[in-house]
């Protein structure tokens, strides 16, 4: 093959031992002389865009490579050059090579559904169903799918959640955290003495104190097929953070087993037993074991809704007063927008009916979050909430009323998934939440930056 030039991609491109069935695909027009089974060729970017398009849907793979490998330097055809080499890949089985190019796409062009589809196929193929599903999910939000395309996703996203049979999450990393006690941002605190309200300083280990903490988590799930409409699901969460000595330290882990039920292809319903257990400086923290019941229904193509139930009862380590049963329900919607990020609404309401009166309250508050992939393979992801809690009784050592608070919290975190070491994915994460009470005991402000690694299975 003679050289070609860079400056020259719109202008020639000579083919070495040029076959007659390439030739064919090629117009005429432009093929300038063939001398000893070399033809030299000249077109412009356009017309090797087009013969390329050809050969790929003719499946022709390795005579389209060459073509494709000139149109390196037509920067106004990057897409669709990048589709066809993702395409070429995934009809010859690389796999990794297709997601490559495939991404290469969306991450410029997040709204090109067929090469979302594509990009679904590859890790569907791969066996990475949960991303597959995921893709599909926001391919579906394109309202100009034909309807066999549509009912095709549909179909093929309910047997993607049938053969996943188990998922886990593996993560560690370090965090710079300004309130590892969840301490006081006050100094002083007024107590009630003969009538009389009497301002008293704090100690130090009631107030806010910053450190460094390592974390790690693992999160795993199975589910086993019972018949064609029922799943045992099985599932455990771990938390830890160390500190520097143990007071701080916290670990958490909880069990939840119990069956899914397929009503129909949009509906599904799950029962699950809980047990859970928190240990906190060294020492057990709580117990609790209960129950939850979650309906899950798909609405149109990209929306989501989902409502669940929680009871659970809290066997406090530290004192009898917070022993007792916690009730919670959530609402949700989900919805895929602008076919590259999901956007969530969360309404919740919470009960603690414990021994002590004035630990027991109710609590209402919402959640808004949005999150998805952007350019440079990065995952980003924002969310924030309010919540308001009023105390049933008042701790008459405080105040002769009973406490009420305002709770505001808020969330930051980066991915880089292009990024890999041994599996595991970098990722940054910056947290806040701030308490406003009634009592300035329970004022408290935190702020927490987390560095990761995490590996998805």
């Amino acid at each position: 093959m003679a050289a070609v030039r860079p400056w020259m991609v719109g202008a020639s491109l000579a083919l070495a031992a040029l076959l007659p069935s390439v030739a064919h695909a090629i117009p005429t027009t432009v093929i300038d002389k063939c001398e000893a089974q070399q033809c030299v060729v000249t077109m412009d970017a356009r017309e090797l865009l087009r013969t390329a398009d050809k050969l790929v849907a003719e499946h022709r793979f390795a005579e389209a490579a060459p073509l494709l490998k000139a149109l390196e330097t037509a920067p106004q055809y990057a897409m669709e050059r990048q589709f066809l080499l993702g395409y070429s890949a995934i009809e010859t089985g690389d796999l990794d090579g297709a997601i490559k190019w495939f991404r290469a796409v969306l991450d410029q062009h997040p709204d090109q559904t067929r090469v979302r589809l594509e990009l679904a196929r590859a890790m569907q193929m791969k066996g990475r169903n949960g991303a597959a599903d995921y893709h599909y999910r926001l391919a579906q939000q394109d309202d100009r799918l034909p309807a066999q395309i549509a009912s095709t996703i549909r179909s093929t996203r309910g047997i993607l959640r049938e053969e996943r049979k188990w998922h886990a999450t593996l993560d560690f990393g370090f965090a710079p955290d300004s309130n590892i006690s969840n301490g006081s941002t006050s100094d002083t605190v007024d107590v009630n003495f003969g009538g009389l309200q009497i301002p008293l300083t704090l100690d130090a280990t009631a107030r806010a104190k910053s450190g460094l903490g390592q974390t790690a988590g693992v999160s795993a799930g199975v589910r086993l097929g019972l018949n064609d409409s029922t799943k045992m699901l099985l599932d455990v969460d771990t938390q830890a953070i160390n500190y520097a000595g143990k007071d701080y330290d916290d670990f958490t882990v909880q069990f939840a087993a119990g069956p899914e039920l397929a009503l129909n292809d949009e509906t599904r319903v799950s029962f699950q037993a809980l047990g859970s257990q928190r240990w906190y400086g060294g020492k057990t923290a709580n117990r609790a074991f209960g129950g939850r019941a979650t309906l899950q229904y798909e609405l149109a193509e990209g929306q989501r809704v989902g409502v669940s139930l929680d009871a659970r009862h809290n066997d406090s380590g530290f004192s009898k007063g917070y022993d007792g049963w916690q009730m919670g329900a959530y609402a949700t919607y989900e919805r895929v927008i602008n076919r590259s990020l999901i956007a969530s609404a969360t309404l919740f309401g919470r009960r603690e009916s414990l021994i002590a009166d004035a630990n027991s309250g109710t609590e209402f508050g919402a959640n808004l979050g949005v999150g998805g992939e952007l350019p440079l393979g990065i995952n980003a992801g924002v969310s924030g909430g309010i919540s308001k809690q009023a105390y049933d009784a008042a701790n008459l050592f405080f105040s002769n009323d009973p406490r009420k608070d305002l709770r505001l919290n808020g969330r930051v975190n980066l991915g880089l998934r292009s990024v890999r070491m041994l599996g595991f994915s970098p990722s940054v994460t910056y947290s806040f939440s701030k308490s406003q009470s009634s009592i300035s005991l329970y004022d408290t402000t935190r702020h927490r930056l987390r560095f990761g690694l995490a590996r998805y299975f």
